[in-house]
């Protein structure tokens, strides 16, 4: 019978022929060999000799092919971060790329490629266990076949490698590859080299309440389909899949004494899921899901080096059939869906409330909506229900909280409000609840009870707001759950124990930050307050910080980043042109255009040197004062052209070009001609004027404004 679960030993032998994949601690396992440089993939009976050199590797991670070559993607160092039920689980630490061709072709295309994809597997946060499916929640694992290899398992939102282990997946299933056609047979022996990783948050954490030992646990998945970058993916695209989309996980296992990082992850009991056994009790599992993920409409933000982005909103109509689809997905999974909306009602954000509201009534058969209002805000709440539930889009809720008004001034306890109205549906929601099954040798849970609904909550971001809340219904299920099984009494809370109250706050803050790095470029804003509760002088600066830093990063360095996600995740693919193709990243801007922040600097640099040089006693003022006035001129000039003309020099993603980028770049340099100073420069037959290639995405002037 072949293996389940992947190998958690793996040699690399390399020859000039060929890379071979052997387990040493499962001898009797094939060997899986990669050809070079044709990428052909065949099982060996036994092992191959010749290789000139052997190296260990955690796992193999994918092969993905560039413009040049194709790669070998693995990883050679993991971090333990703890067991889960008694399985280890690991980060990824350091990767390495093999390439097929033994002398490595290059060119500056195929190395920018090799730079994101680096950048990205060295910065983005992507786990994995040998024995554990990391991508299925534990309701949705108590359902799985256990009998099924671990990647047949793995929920393709969240198998984050899933593009890159294409090759192996087609060579097992016996179907065609990017590496040529197959024979068709299925390859069984192939299933223990796919090991499927996850990108997000995970913490594990063994502390009490209440003197009852338990494993804490905090998982955010990250999924794969349209992420990106804050604001380069936004919204929502045909196939339903929304920007930003995460679920979160928290766990809590109670009398698990397997929580912490000793022992071998090897380990028969363990490594099986058969955790070791508190004396208070059997071991029990509880779990709660929510989700986030961008509003579920056609809409962007356009940044042009102001503050605050353009806001784009395409009809609402177009977008019913992706909404459809999107929500289809989302009742399958969780059953009925409570839609918190925390976007301002007033300001730019009005109309992102104002087309999900709109999405919400297409959807619904009969809606019956409801406001509430006080003091603070004439739009407390506002609720969008079905009279009746005739159709599966009946199964949608939703509600809006004005979080803007109603917390301001640090006033987070106002969250309450929102609470409250949710009470009657948090009650009904439940939580999963399994009992560990000692006689089960796949260490299966015993369902006792299951959440029914989830709660998907989003703001313009889906980071700071969004999870404060998040954070607020985690810790009205925990103290539910806990109060059901007698470990806390009437009027009692977990949080009364200033020790886990510190935990808790930190894991969620540290969620926040994860989240937020992954999508925003920095660490999320205010949680100084989650971790303390209490607003510092140093949280205020370190939030000023973030906020600059996301300001430059969203500008000037995104575009890389969200190359890299396209890469990695297959939403684009290289050509194989080769050697001597048109170069992707080429500036092909005007001259003048890309001359004009390098002037800036040197005017700067020519005002601060008329400014502050020392002059003889008799030497003249006026020239002096002339030529840093010129310069000064000069500068203030470049300054204005930049700020006015800012989608010129925004770093936009190079290999999916974004339509709105595209129309804007145009429109823009259509205005510049029109410049009485640098007009008569850029002439029509300027490079760059126009992309040729970009034209097909002239679909962007449907957007409407």
């Amino acid at each position: 019978m072949a293996a389940l679960l992947p190998f958690r030993d793996i040699n690399v032998h390399a020859s000039a022929s060929q890379y071979s994949f052997t387990s040493p601690s499962t001898p009797s396992a094939p060997t899986l060999v990669i050809d070079r440089p044709s990428g052909d993939i065949r099982l060996n009976d036994g092992s191959l000799l010749g290789a000139k050199r052997v190296s260990s590797i955690a796992g193999i991670l994918g092969i993905i092919k560039l413009g040049l070559d194709r790669y070998i993607i693995v990883i050679t160092k993991a971090q333990p971060m703890g067991r889960l039920k008694g399985h280890m689980v690991y980060r990824v630490v350091a990767t390495e790329f093999l390439p097929l061709h033994e002398r490595p072709l290059h060119d500056p295309d195929e190395d920018t490629y090799l730079s994101y994809l680096k950048t990205l597997l060295r910065t983005g946060p992507m786990y994995f266990s040998y024995s554990f499916d990391l991508t299925n929640a534990f309701q949705r694992q108590a359902r799985a076949d256990t009998n099924t290899p671990l990647w047949k398992r793995a929920d393709d939102r969240f198998f984050w490698n899933r593009f890159i282990q294409t090759d192996l997946i087609d060579f097992r299933t016996g179907g065609a590859s990017a590496l040529g056609s197959h024979s068709g047979r299925q390859q069984p022996g192939a299933d223990p080299f796919i090991l499927p990783v996850i990108f997000g948050m995970l913490r594990i954490t063994t502390t009490a309440v209440k003197s009852n030992p338990l494993t804490f646990v905090l998982i955010t998945r990250r999924s794969r389909h349209r992420a990106g970058t804050r604001y380069f993916s936004r919204g929502i695209d045909e196939q339903g899949h929304v920007s930003n989309f995460n679920e979160t996980e928290q766990i809590v296992i109670l009398n698990d004494s397997t929580g912490g990082l000793g022992g071998f992850a090897g380990g028969g009991g363990q490594q099986n899921g058969r955790v070791g056994r508190h004396e208070g009790g059997e071991v029990q599992v509880i779990s709660y899901v929510q989700t986030r993920g961008s509003v579920p409409v056609y809409w962007a933000e356009v940044n042009s080096l102001h503050y605050t982005p353009k806001l784009q909103i395409r009809g609402v109509e177009t977008a019913v059939a992706a909404a459809q689809a999107h929500f289809d997905e989302q009742i399958r999974l969780y059953g009925d869906i409570y839609l918190v909306n925390l976007v301002n009602q007033k300001g730019r954000e009005e109309r992102v409330k104002s087309a999900y509201e709109q999405m919400v009534r297409h959807l619904l058969t009969s809606p019956s909506e409801k406001t509430q209002a006080d003091i603070v805000s004439d739009e407390k709440l506002r609720v969008v229900e079905p009279n009746r539930s005739a159709q599966k889009y009946d199964r949608l809720h939703y509600v809006y909280f004005d979080f803007h008004n109603e917390t301001k001034g640090l006033r987070w306890h106002r969250v309450q409000l929102l609470m409250d109205h949710l009470n009657e549906a948090l009650v009904k929601q439940q939580y999963f609840r399994g009992i560990d099954m000692p006689a089960d040798a796949a260490g299966g849970l015993e369902v006792r009870n299951q959440q029914v609904s989830v709660v998907r909550t989003n703001c313009m971001d889906c980071l700071d707001r969004t999870n404060l809340v998040q954070s607020v219904l985690a810790r009205w299920h925990l103290n539910r759950a806990l109060a059901d099984l007698g470990i806390l009494k009437a009027g009692e809370s977990a949080f009364d124990d200033a020790a886990f109250e510190t935990l808790f706050r930190n894991l969620w803050a540290d969620n926040a930050d994860v989240v937020s790095n992954s999508y925003s470029g920095t660490g999320a804003l205010k949680t100084d307050f989650t971790r303390t509760g209490q607003r510092t002088r140093a949280g205020m600066l370190q939030d000023l910080n973030n906020s600059l830093t996301r300001y430059v990063k969203n500008n000037f360095a995104d575009g890389p980043r969200q190359d890299g996600f396209d890469l990695f995740l297959g939403t684009y693919l290289p050509s194989d042109a080769g050697i001597g193709s048109p170069r992707l990243f080429v500036d092909r801007r005007p001259l003048l255009i890309q001359a004009i922040p390098y002037l800036l600097v040197a005017s700067l640099f020519m005002v601060t040197i008329g400014a502050f040089s020392r002059r003889l006693p008799d030497a003249a003022v006026l020239p002096i004062r002339i030529f840093v006035l010129v310069w000064f001129a000069v500068g203030l000039y470049c300054l204005r052209f930049i700020y006015t003309h800012g989608m010129l020099y925004v770093n936009w993603p190079k290999l999916n070009p974004l339509p709105w980028a595209v129309e804007g770049y145009n429109d823009t340099i259509s205005s510049i001609r029109k410049d009485k100073v640098v007009g008569p420069w850029v002439g029509k037959r300027e490079r760059g004027v126009s992309n040729a290639r970009l034209s097909h995405l002239e679909e962007g002037k449907k957007r409407i404004e």
